[in-house]
């Protein structure tokens, strides 16, 4: 299987499967110098670990991360950086019942037609489990940005559950660690749990809406024509296991609106340019303003449910299935890490990119300009 790689200059690569021995991820081009250590990964690796409430797969895993390589007294060597996460708590036996059979909605049937062979063990590498090595990489990419871009901060959370949004007027960020939904908005977060609650004891699943968003975001990352930043932003998010959809800014809500009420308009503040709103997400031309860069993204139902659904086994019969095990009801609950994650991965790649092509160079505005 080829493409496990993601990045161009800080370059990811995953590895494992759902029930092998143990998952990773081998990142290259992380520059030298960068302060880490397992402990500043754990606490990222700790908030996508399952089995922390009972909205989620009940699967324990303590999701401890190793550092194998690229790493001497605390300090990123500018080797690669091997990261290691070893399961501990795969149930093989919950999927014997499947080995014949496709699950729909679950990429059972197309890793069987492309390689002629798939891990019905969870899946193997189509699990939601690889996502564990890219927040493990992300963890590596904050500390990164860290230090060559302290402004930085990101933050995701979820802001639709099924056909139940948040509402933004309700907006507390610092409600987002106190449920365990990543929710902003309290009271969307109250009827959620109940929503779920009832769901999950009638063995169905619901899909979600992520919302991540990177504030402090140096103006000038990303490159027309093809590598601009909200293609790569793009192409990571839609990468994460149950992703449909992905926007920028207003998205697809943008081809409502009219041209005066789509512009940013832009006036000269003390410290440069202030834009009047932000349809865009921060990204012009696929190039960062300097605003907030947003990015959502749609998570379809978990696929594996305990209600009975028709399918057909590997020999062409027709079937029915109902997949035991443990799974998440709603799988958005813990891509929100991994959305966090795949932003940071992003930002640093296109500011390494960006030093490397442009560095203190770039049109000034002001005074003197």
């Amino acid at each position: 299987m080829s493409l496990n790689t993601y990045g161009h200059l800080f370059r990811v690569t995953t590895w494992g499967e759902s029930h092998g021995p143990a998952l990773g991820a081998t990142v290259d081009g992380c520059p030298p110098g960068i302060a880490v250590d397992e402990a500043m990964l754990q606490h990222w690796m700790d908030k996508r670990k399952p089995g922390q409430n009972k909205y989620t797969t009940q699967r324990r895993e303590p999701d401890a991360v190793r550092i194998l390589s690229g790493v001497f007294e605390g300090r990123t060597t500018g080797t690669p950086v091997q990261l290691m996460i070893e399961n501990t708590d795969q149930r093989s036996k919950d999927y014997g019942d499947i080995a014949e059979k496709f699950r729909p909605g679950h990429a059972d049937i197309t890793y069987w037609q492309k390689y002629g062979i798939r891990d019905y063990r969870g899946g193997g590498r189509s699990s939601a489990r690889e996502t564990a090595a890219r927040v493990a990489a992300g963890g590596l990419a904050r500390a990164a940005l860290a230090a060559l871009a302290p402004s930085v901060e990101i933050t995701g959370y979820m802001v639709q559950m099924g056909p139940r949004r948040a509402e933004p007027a309700r907006y507390d960020m610092a409600e987002i660690p106190r449920n365990p939904f990543w929710c902003p908005d309290p009271v969307a977060a109250a009827d959620w749990a109940e929503y779920l609650d009832a769901l999950r004891k009638s063995g169905d699943s619901v899909g979600a809406v992520i919302e991540v968003v990177a504030r402090g975001v140096p103006a000038g990352l990303g490159a027309p024509i093809y590598g601009k930043l909200d293609t790569d932003l793009a192409a990571a998010m839609m990468s994460i296991n149950a992703v449909k959809g992905v926007e920028i800014g207003d998205g697809m809500a943008a081809a409502a609106l009219t041209g005066t009420e789509n512009a940013d308009e832009i006036r000269m503040g003390p410290d440069g340019p202030v834009y009047t709103s932000n349809h865009a997400g921060g990204i012009l031309g696929g190039i960062s303003t300097g605003q907030e860069v947003v990015v959502r993204f749609s998570v379809k139902p978990t696929s594996s449910i305990l209600t009975s659904r028709r399918t057909i086994t590997r020999s062409g019969e027709d079937t029915d299935i109902v997949t035991k095990g443990r799974h998440d009801p709603c799988v958005g609950i813990r891509a929100v890490p991994v959305g966090e994650a795949m932003m940071a991965c992003v930002i640093l790649d296109h500011l390494l990119l960006h030093r490397g092509q442009v560095g203190a160079a770039g049109g000034r505005i002001g005074p003197g300009a």
